[in-house]
């Protein structure tokens, strides 16, 4: 009796250490799940007064890193070097509030986990009242560098504004979602393009001196963890671990914490 008691436990002790080595071998470091991130971005993503990081990204890295048995650390990257630094391996995956996009898509895969859209912000007391893309022919808008508005502005700007005598719209683009910010207050640019979350923590943090004036998601696109290619076991373990913190009501939290909108099934 003894020695059968033995080897169940032997055998569950086994099995446990086999289900956390799968867990710890889906990393590129055991136990550690490295996501990259340009954490200058609230509410995906940004430093407390404490230097925590915090925001709705670093909330669904730390879920997915419990269900795969690992703890989350987090890669402070500048947004347009995330995809390449992805595949330079210094991190596992990309959560930083990036849109799937089919450019995106070509260089790594892709887990989508939250949809949402962007924003027009301009300065109080601006004479400016821009509601949808239209309404920004012939100014000049701010955007964050990387992001997969300026094509579509430029676009927009081609096809519409220019065709209709409304005046081009010019795009500046900086490194930074805080610069961008300071250059609409510093009225460099008159307006501003944000994912909408960003947009309005921007206008609490200014104290009201910057304003959403959109009322309807702009270019609304669908958010993505993005993994290597080549990454089968990561890919998988990112897979299952979602599933997982859907399962458990993690992932729903956090979409309601950040005003987020799940994915369709």
């Amino acid at each position: 009796m003894k020695t059968h008691y033995a080897l169940t436990r032997l055998s569950l002790l086994t099995a446990g250490l086999l289900c956390a080595g799968a867990a710890f071998a889906s990393t590129a470091t055991p136990g550690e799940l490295k996501v990259g991130m340009e954490i200058t971005y609230p509410p995906f993503e940004s430093y407390d007064a404490n230097k925590n990081v915090v925001g709705s990204d670093p909330d669904l890295a730390r879920s997915l890193a419990k269900a795969m048995g690992a703890k989350a650390s987090f890669v402070d990257t500048k947004f347009p070097n995330l995809i390449n630094g992805l595949n330079a391996g210094h991190y596992d995956a990309i959560i930083s509030g990036m849109y799937i996009t089919p450019e995106r898509q070509a260089q790594a895969r892709t887990i989508p986990y939250a949809n949402t859209g962007a924003a027009i912000m301009v300065p109080k007391g601006s004479d400016l009242n821009p509601q949808v893309p239209e309404d920004l022919c012939g100014l000049k808008i701010g955007l964050e560098q990387g992001t997969t508005w300026s094509g579509k502005f430029n676009e927009l700007s081609r096809d519409y504004c220019v065709p209709n005598n409304k005046g081009a719209i010019t795009v500046q683009e900086f490194p930074s979602a805080p610069e961008v910010t300071q250059a609409l207050l510093s009225k460099n640019v008159q307006a501003q393009v944000e994912i909408a979350g960003a947009a309005h923590m921007i206008a609490q943090r200014t104290n009201g001196r910057v304003v959403v004036t959109s009322h309807k998601l702009v270019y609304p696109q669908t958010l993505g963890i993005y993994v290597k290619k080549d990454a089968e076991d990561t890919y998988q373990a990112l897979v299952k671990a979602l599933a997982e913190s859907k399962a458990n009501g993690e992932y729903a939290a956090m979409l309601k914490t950040y005003d987020l909108e799940p994915v369709s099934e």
